[in-house]
């Protein structure tokens, strides 16, 4: 494989990954060590004798032993180190996860590893491409095959070149022993699988945000430092302090509320679409899910921000506000989401709107609030803005909190969707399951197809709102007095 000489890393030697990486690598040199670490030996694979080969059940019981953790954990860690390239599959190259039976796995070779920072090219993927179509004779998998068609349309100009090297290559790869030669086709085609993965596959060598400075920089230091660690230590020595009592007090009281809703703590029911690719989770916890499940009704009653955070949680709370005859406090606050959350362009109809519906004189859903927020939030409309309604909706967020909220929860309306709600069962799959899903994944909805299935819904939520006959019959009579201009001759 050809590799060009970095020409400056754009800021990837200050990714905060890198820390995790060094850390990885640790472990992995503890792996390999002769004595202590997991015993490899020959192995046979069809016809060719594989050297240093371990196997997937070796590497989870060493990582068992190594850090006294469970065969689940120690499976997730090994996947991992899987995932970053560190370890690759002599068989099942696809799947970047470790089986804990019989299945041969090698050390990547240290040239391949990430911290070397070795820039991941089309020129390079290009070569390999173009050397693994003259091996297999054109017979590549989809992915590559549109990959390769891609580069070959946009590298046109320099494909000799391209095929050229890839032929060097192939040439000198025959030149070596069998074995030594599908060893490095296995390093190769892993570092690949890694940094161009194939579609559906979540790629755990992205980064995001590169950063243009080194974090871990000594400042130079200037008058202005100094002011600025004074500035930052009299802010620190006026500013309120907690109690470490009450503050780890409020601390444990948090965790133990929602160890069992976090699914690093928690077993995932039915099972964790990430690893199993089941996607019964997702449909189960929909946005507009009919029938929610147990769990995200107990989550409800931690707090009333769980609440209106969940829309299906602010329907139900909906129903139980119309039987109230107080919908509009509810409608008003997510008016306000709306405004505070959409589009500037649109603003300003928006505050309007609001105004006529909750807070004119006569308003056909007039809300209670007291009048000095009432006479501030309607001085403050004359120039709106994102957050012109914001003292008026934390009084009905706080009215709906203190009142409506706790007769909630105690409302039969509660009641009868604790009573209905779904709770799954675990699944437990097979190896020939989870390929079976890994062959079957598909892609998730477009964003812009969920965008508009919540517009519908809201929509047919404002068509069901009750409508101000007063101003429709005034609209229409307007209409009616208003006549065409009469054109004389």
């Amino acid at each position: 494989m050809t590799i060009r000489n970095p020409i400056g890393d754009h800021g990837q030697r200050y990714r905060p990954r890198m820390a995790c990486l060094k850390k990885a690598e640790k472990v992995l040199l503890e792996m390999q060590d002769p004595k202590s670490g997991v015993k490899s030996q020959p192995q046979r694979l069809v016809i060719t004798t594989i050297p240093h080969a371990i196997a997937g059940e070796d590497i989870v019981a060493w990582l068992e032993e190594r850090f006294q953790i469970d065969a689940q954990e120690a499976r997730a860690f090994g996947s991992m180190l899987v995932s970053l390239g560190y370890i690759y599959p002599l068989i099942h190259h696809k799947r970047l996860v470790i089986k804990p039976d019989a299945s041969l796995y090698r050390f990547q070779t240290p040239y391949f590893w990430p911290t070397q920072q070795l820039p991941v090219e089309d020129t390079d993927y290009a070569i390999y491409l173009a050397k693994r179509n003259i091996r297999k004779k054109g017979i590549l998998e989809l992915h590559e095959q549109e990959q390769y068609n891609r580069i070959h349309k946009w590298m046109n100009h320099k494909w000799d070149f391209i095929v050229m090297q890839a032929k060097e290559q192939y040439r000198a790869a025959k030149e070596r022993k069998k074995p030594d030669r599908v060893v490095f086709e296995c390093q190769e085609r892993a570092y690949w699988v890694v940094h161009r993965p194939p579609p559906g596959t979540v790629s755990s060598m992205d980064y995001g945000l590169e950063r243009r400075v080194d974090p871990n920089s000594v400042e130079t230091k200037t008058p202005d430092f100094y002011e600025r660690i004074m500035i930052f230590t009299q802010q620190s020595i006026m500013r309120p302090r907690v109690k470490s009592s009450v503050a780890l007090g409020a601390l444990v009281k948090y965790c133990t509320t929602y160890q069992s809703h976090d699914p690093f703590l928690s077993t995932v029911l039915p099972s964790n679409p990430w690893l199993t690719d089941d996607v019964t989770l997702w449909t189960l916890n929909m946005l507009t899910a009919e029938i929610p499940t147990r769990m995200r009704v107990e989550k409800w009653t931690f707090s009333f921000g769980e609440l209106l955070a969940d829309p299906r949680g602010r329907d139900d709370f909906r129903l139980f506000l119309k039987k109230e005859f107080s919908s509009e406090n509810l409608a008003f606050w997510e008016g306000c989401e709306d405004l505070k959350w959409g589009t500037a362009s649109t603003m300003k109809e928006k505050a309007e709107h609001i105004y006529k519906t909750f807070l004119a004189r006569g308003a056909p859903r007039w809300i209670n609030i007291d009048g000095k927020t009432r006479e501030i939030t309607v001085m403050a409309l004359r120039h709106p803005h994102r957050y012109v309604l914001d003292a008026a909706q934390s009084h009905i967020y706080m009215l709906m909190k203190k009142d409506k909220y706790g007769r909630y929860i105690k409302s039969p309306v509660f009641k009868d969707m604790s009573k209905r709600a779904i709770d799954p069962v675990e699944q437990n799959f097979t190896d020939a399951q989870l390929e079976h899903n890994a062959r079957n994944r598909r892609p998730c909805p477009s964003p812009i197809i969920l965008q508009k299935q919540e517009e519908e819904r809201k929509a047919k939520l404002a068509a069901s709102a009750p409508v101000d006959i007063t101003q429709v019959m005034s609209k229409l009579q307007k209409e009616a007095t208003v006549k065409p201009p009469s054109h004389k001759r």
